[in-house]
């Protein structure tokens, strides 16, 4: 009796190695499996599969290099065409099979909304972001990590810049939708702390360019010195042909949601005065070691240099760095802890999580020239 129960002990601690490995959900002896759902398709999908693009080189450099504590990390991404109901179901698919370890690159101020709830429930983390709406961060605090600065220090950052220049006249062309609403208010809200003074006025654009007619016919008639754009897409350039059209010609600044490279595409020769708010650092640096190895990957993987890229290369390398912090058998509990205490350099990016849901402040205004270069 003795002795069997002597070797069922024996077997039971050979085998307790191996089964604590397995032990947390989407992690494995070989590999640690992340979570994604984001719009991935249509004319909205095309940035983010850019993202992906530049968080692919990352992750496939770690692995080569071992990956992390021997694992391979592996992304399984899902489409969500940035609809909140499908992005609940994403997740959950996604947690069931084949059952993620944490979530990564989420996408959109009501998709992140609407998982929240989900993420809390489930202790699941997520890390990184695209275009999410500052009040939806705080609501995700703690349960979901934001990298990149949010739209009101892109908005602190403009109207520091513009009230240097002495521009008085200020409009502001957002998306209609509750995140251009946020913003308009967040633009509103820096100029009135810096010069106790209020907006000229503001237009609302659809996405699809519903609306522009109108909007161009409004800035038109208050006739700005300078308008700040919260818009993406066709609606970026035609917005500025409309009112070059009507005799105006104001300075345009855009957020962070403006393709530069697409707007100067479309405009070519025609393109003068757009300065972008950029929330990570110049992809095309000579001097910074993690652009130049971005750089090197890129031309390896004939992938093009660009922000969006590089954003999505820097989110991943926060990522891997998180899971490295977690030590040999990674938790999703250990990941919370190290994200909400996460302080460091990536990439150029000075990163602080303990006081706030977002990491980074970075904002800088590049030039986008006639050849869709960004000059800083």
């Amino acid at each position: 009796m003795w002795r069997r129960r002597e070797a069922a002990l024996a077997a039971l601690a050979a085998a307790w190695p191996a089964w604590s490995r397995a032990a947390e959900p989407g992690v494995s002896e070989r590999e640690i499996l992340i979570g994604q759902s984001a719009v991935l398709s249509g004319p909205l999908g095309l940035s983010l599969q850019m993202f992906n693009a530049g968080a692919a080189l990352a992750l496939a450099d770690a692995n080569a290099r071992g990956g992390i504590g021997g694992r391979q990390v592996r992304l399984v991404s899902l489409d969500d065409e940035l609809k909140p109901d499908q992005a609940q179901r994403n997740y959950r698919t996604l947690l069931q099979d084949p059952g993620v370890f944490a979530f990564f690159g989420g996408v959109g101020s009501g998709t992140i909304a609407a998982v929240t709830p989900l993420l809390r429930d489930t202790g699941v983390p997520l890390v990184g972001n695209f275009a999410v709406a500052d009040s939806v961060r705080q609501k995700a605090r703690g349960a979901a990590y934001f990298i990149r600065a949010g739209y009101g220090r892109e908005a602190e950052k403009l109207v520091q810049h513009l009230s240097t220049l002495g521009v008085e006249r200020l409009a502001v062309a957002h998306l209609d939708n509750p995140g251009g609403t946020e913003v308009l208010a967040l633009v509103q809200q820096a100029l009135k702390k810096r010069s106790g003074k209020d907006l000229l006025g503001a237009v609302a654009v659809g996405n699809d360019g519903s609306q522009l007619a109108q909007a161009v016919d409004t800035l038109a008639r208050l006739d700005p010195q300078a308008v700040v754009m919260f818009l993406s897409g066709p609606p970026v350039a035609q917005l500025m042909e409309g009112l070059w059209a009507k005799g105006r010609s104001p300075s345009f600044y855009g957020m962070s949601t403006v393709a530069g490279e697409k707007v100067a595409a479309t405009l070519g020769a025609r393109l003068r005065g757009l300065a972008i708010c950029q929330t990570v650092p110049y992809p095309w640096s000579g001097a910074d070691p993690t652009a130049r190895q971005f750089q090197q990957l890129c031309d390896a993987a004939k992938t093009p240099v660009s922000y969006t890229s590089y954003e999505g290369y820097l989110n991943a390398l926060v990522l891997l760095e998180a899971l490295r912090r977690c030590g040999k058998e990674p938790t999703r509990a250990g990941l919370h802890t190290v994200m909400r205490g996460f302080k460091g350099r990536v990439g150029g990016l000075d990163l602080d999580f303990s006081d706030d849901a977002t990491g980074s402040r970075f904002v800088e205004l590049v030039q986008v020239n006639a050849q869709g270069k960004f000059l800083r």
